[in-house]
């Protein structure tokens, strides 16, 4: 199955967020580049970044996903 990237990210830290926040709402994320970028001294840039894929037909709703504004948080109960 294709996979397409559909973030990028230049740390470790952000492309996992996003991995995680998309495989918590049904997606099958996952991310490229991770070794590369830190064996390069943290600099994702120098590999044209860190790439967090989904298979091809997840991409359309997945970039729906991380483009909609985050849900309120609920009250204290």
């Amino acid at each position: 199955m294709p996979l397409t990237t559909i973030s990028t990210a230049f740390n470790p830290a952000d492309a996992q967020l996003v991995r995680s926040r998309l495989e918590a709402a049904g997606f099958h994320a996952v991310v490229k580049n991770e070794l590369a970028a830190l064996s390069m001294d943290g600099y994702g840039l120098a590999v044209g970044g860190i790439l967090v894929q989904v298979p091809e037909t997840e991409a359309d709703e997945a970039r729906e996903f991380l483009a909609a504004p985050d849900a309120p948080a609920a009250p204290d109960a």
